[in-house]
Order: structure tokens, then C-alpha cells, then sequence
């Protein structure tokens, strides 16, 4: 018999970050996540993101053995700023077996629909600002850092308790081959000469902070109307930053101002997961070595955040950052990357990828429902 079980102590939080392993054994594209940065996301405490949300964590056990997790979250936030009573589940993960996902998702929408939710989103882990989505075309690889990964049978089960689709999002995979340099060189060319005191610059490690703020107000209004999007809190962004900080590089990390007022920026990160497949979810000494070791062999890397706010869109800025990113990685020695995530009907965005030689090879699905 089937048992959901909430979770409420150390051990069984524990048992909630721990499941995937069972899920995901035999499964040579997974890339186990750090036992303790999940850890460090249901922190209470410590992660700033808990001070307008909850969550509530349910696991579906038989005779003592998990068979799936889920997550409840309500983002006040996102509720406050899209107008809509809407709650989210996230962290799932479920055998394959109808009954058990009906049995986690029936939980997590009676958890929300007490709260006073109108509509459920999902996956998120935990936000949109965050892992979102199920994969849904592109199962021959691993993910890049930071993008979702499940079995192929996820797509079933939600569907088959009633989920619909929500909103479909693109990965474009870049290669150094496949980008038209002198067609992109001759569009910088002429937007450099139309726009005077537009500069791009690197990442001033020494004013990281100051800069982060730069890119916190710049994501902010640059995303201000797409789908889905919630504002990132100061304290959420700055939280969000001080983990990323030693895994940013200043060349891949860049500004675009006029006049020294920043307008745009784009963020490109080593694909990590290169090395966290071979990490097993642990960060002792011995794999800590083993990082500092291979972080310098990573040639891939992730476009993750690419924005221009909106008084100076369709200025080609786009174009340059794009440029200067992509002659920097080369430098470095990166010959391959991802452009991700992209709304479906983000027509600006998608043409880009293409007109940069991407080449559409993953999507990931969000899924509603009404409660």
C-alpha cells in the first residue's frame, strides 16, 4: 500500500535529496547535482528566497521504501507580480508508475488549493529564476549547468494526471564552426559606428558587487514582460551571486553601457557539469582537488543570460555582446556552448540563436493545471 509521507526532519530531508540516485542509476546523461547546494536551497535561513515563499516536501513510500518526491512552493512574489494565484511543484521525481505519481501530485495540489491557489506550474526548482521544466526532445546527452534532466516516461505520467502544457523552452547548441563571424563582425561594425559611447566591458572582479547590482537592475527590467518572470529580491540576487562568483569568468561575463549607464549584459558559464557527472553529489577534499584539477579543461560552456533593457532593444547591442562573448571563449579555448533557456514564442530571441548558426536540439516542457 501506497504511503505520502511529509517531510519534517534531517534525515528525511536527507532521504528527499538522496531519491534521484535511485531513479537515475543506470542512466549514462544524468549529472548528479551537489548533495549540499540542495541542501543549501531548502535552508531556510540562510536562502533569501524563503522569506516570500513556503514549501512543503512530500515523499510516496511502500514498506519503508521511497518510490517518488515532489515539492509544493508558493512564491508570494510571483504571485504579487503576475497577478494570479498561482503555486508551483518542483523536485519531482518518480518511478514509473501511474499510481505514485498520482498519489504525489494529488498532495501537492491539496497542499496548495488550501493555501488558497487557483492554479498549479511545474517543475520549477524551486522558482522560475530557476531549473524549469521537463525535458521533452533531446535525451542523447547531459544537460549543461543549471538545465533539468529526467526519464523520458515524466512526459507520461504528467500528462497522464491531467497536466497540460504550459510553455515549451529552447536550447540552442553553438559551435565554434557553425557561427558566421563575418556577417556578425560586419553588424557590430555598423552598430559600433551608429551608437556613440557604446562599450562592452569584462567583469570587474574587484567591483563584483557593484556590478551584480548592474546586472540585477538590468535582468529586472529586461525581463520585466516575459512569461513566467518574477523580479529577483536584492538579497536573493546577491545570495545568488556570492555562489556564483568563483565559477564566473570576467571574459565571459560581460556589460554593455552608452555613456557608462549599463544597457545590457550577457553571462556565460563554463558547462560545470563536465566535471559534477564524475562528483557522485559530493564536494569533500578529495572531490574538491578533483574540481580545481579539471575546471580549466571544460571547452564547453552556457550561455545562461543574455538581456538588453528595453529602451535600447533592437540596436544590435544584442549583437555585440554575442560577438565579444564568442571571440573571448575562443581565447579561452571553449569551441562549443548552449544557448538556453529560450521562451518558445520569444521571436527576438530565437532568431538570434539561429543568426548566430544554433541549432534548436533540446526543448523542456512546463506543465498547469487548474486547481
Amino acid at each position: 500500500m501506497l504511503e505520502v509521507k511529509i517531510v519534517e526532519t534531517k534525515n528525511e530531508l536527507l532521504e528527499f535529496i538522496k531519491f534521484p540516485w535511485k531513479i537515475y542509476k543506470n542512466d549514462p546523461y544524468w549529472v548528479p547535482q551537489l548533495i549540499s547546494e540542495t541542501k543549501s536551497i531548502f535552508d531556510t535561513k540562510k536562502n533569501p528566497f524563503w522569506k516570500h515563499s513556503e514549501y512543503r516536501l512530500f515523499l510516496v513510500k511502500q514498506d519503508k521504501e521511497i518510490l517518488g518526491r515532489v515539492a509544493g512552493i508558493i512564491d508570494r512574489n510571483y504571485i504579487q507580480f503576475q497577478e494570479e494565484l498561482t503555486g508551483f511543484f518542483g523536485f519531482f521525481e518518480c518511478i514509473n508508475d501511474i499510481n505514485v505519481c498520482e498519489q504525489l501530485m494529488f498532495s501537492v495540489k491539496n497542499w496548495l488549493k488550501i493555501k488558497g491557489m487557483k492554479k498549479i506550474l511545474g517543475p520549477t526548482s524551486p522558482s522560475t529564476n530557476d531549473e524549469m521544466g521537463f525535458l521533452l526532445e533531446g535525451f542523447d546527452s547531459s544537460p549543461y549547468l543549471m538545465m533539468p534532466y529526467n526519464p523520458e516516461y515524466y512526459l507520461e505520467l504528467i500528462t497522464g494526471v491531467g497536466f497540460r502544457k504550459a510553455k515549451d523552452l529552447y536550447a540552442y547548441n553553438l559551435t565554434q564552426n557553425s557561427i558566421p563571424y563575418e556577417r556578425l563582425k560586419k553588424i557590430v561594425e555598423a552598430v559600433t559606428k551608429k551608437t556613440p559611447g557604446l562599450k562592452i566591458h569584462n567583469l570587474n572582479i574587484k567591483n563584483f558587487y557593484k556590478e551584480i547590482e548592474f546586472a540585477r537592475n538590468i535582468y529586472n527590467s529586461a525581463w520585466e514582460k516575459n512569461w513566467g518572470f518574477v523580479p529577483w529580491t536584492k538579497e536573493e540576487f546577491d545570495y545568488q551571486s556570492k555562489k556564483l562568483k568563483n565559477l564566473l569568468l570576467p571574459e565571459t561575463t560581460l556589460f554593455a553601457t552608452i555613456n557608462d549607464k549599463p544597457v545590457g549584459m550577457l553571462i556565460a558559464v563554463p558547462n560545470y557539469n563536465c566535471i559534477l557527472k564524475n562528483l557522485n553529489g559530493k564536494l569533500g577534499p578529495v572531490e574538491l582537488i578533483k574540481f580545481l584539477i579539471n575546471k580549466n579543461k571544460i571547452n564547453t560552456l552556457r550561455i545562461m543570460i543574455m538581456g538588453v533593457v528595453k529602451e535600447y532593444r533592437n540596436r544590435g547591442i544584442e549583437a555585440l555582446l554575442y560577438y565579444n562573448v564568442i571571440n573571448n571563449a575562443i581565447k579561452k579555448g571553449f569551441y562549443e556552448g548552449e544557448l538556453s533557456w529560450i521562451l518558445e514564442d520569444n521571436i527576438m530571441m530565437t532568431r538570434s540563436a539561429e543568426m548566430l548558426g544554433g541549432k534548436l536540439y533540446k526543448k523542456y516542457r512546463v506543465f498547469e493545471m487548474e486547481l
